[in-house]
C-alpha cells in the first residue's frame, strides 16, 4: 500500500460523499470519500491525512500530458524497476518518497520504461483512500 501525507484543502459535499482535495509536497491528490464533514470528524481543512492507495491501482504513463478524465496525475521519476514472468515492480521517486506501481511486464516493455525515465503517476479518484494522520 502507497501512504503519503498530505494537507486537506477543499471539500465538496452533497448527500452524503464528498470530493476531498489534499496537498501533498506540491501536488494536490483527490479523493472520493463516503462521508461528509457532518458524519466524520477528520473532514475539515488544514486537517493532517493519510494517502492511501494500492501498487495496482497505479498507472505509469510516458505521455506527461495525456487527455484523459484521471486527476491524479503524480510527475516522477522512475528509480528502479523488478520484471517478474507477468508483473513488474517500478519504484516511483516522487519528491523524496517511493511511490510503487505494480504493471504488466507486457505494458512495461511496450512502454519501453527504464530506470531514470520521467512519467506520470496516475491514480483514479476512486482509488484515493483518506485516514486522519493520528
Amino acid at each position: 500500500m502507497n501512504t503519503l501525507n498530505g494537507t486537506i484543502t477543499t471539500i465538496q459535499s452533497h448527500e452524503g460523499i464528498s470530493l476531498v482535495k489534499v496537498k501533498s509536497g506540491n501536488t494536490i491528490f483527490t479523493s472520493i470519500v463516503l462521508d461528509s464533514p457532518e458524519t466524520v470528524s477528520y473532514l475539515k481543512t488544514d486537517y493532517p491525512v493519510k494517502i492511501l492507495f494500492k501498487e495496482t491501482e497505479v498507472i505509469v504513463a510516458k505521455d506527461l500530458n495525456p487527455n484523459i478524465s484521471i486527476q491524479n496525475r503524480v510527475l516522477c521519476s522512475i528509480q528502479s524497476i523488478k520484471k517478474g514472468a507477468i508483473l513488474s515492480q517500478i519504484d516511483l521517486l516522487f519528491g523524496e518518497l517511493i511511490i510503487k506501481s505494480i504493471i504488466t511486464t507486457n505494458a512495461c516493455d511496450q512502454l519501453e520504461l527504464k530506470e531514470k525515465d520521467t512519467v506520470l503517476a496516475l491514480i483514479k479518484t476512486n482509488e484515493v483512500s483518506l485516514s486522519p494522520n493520528d
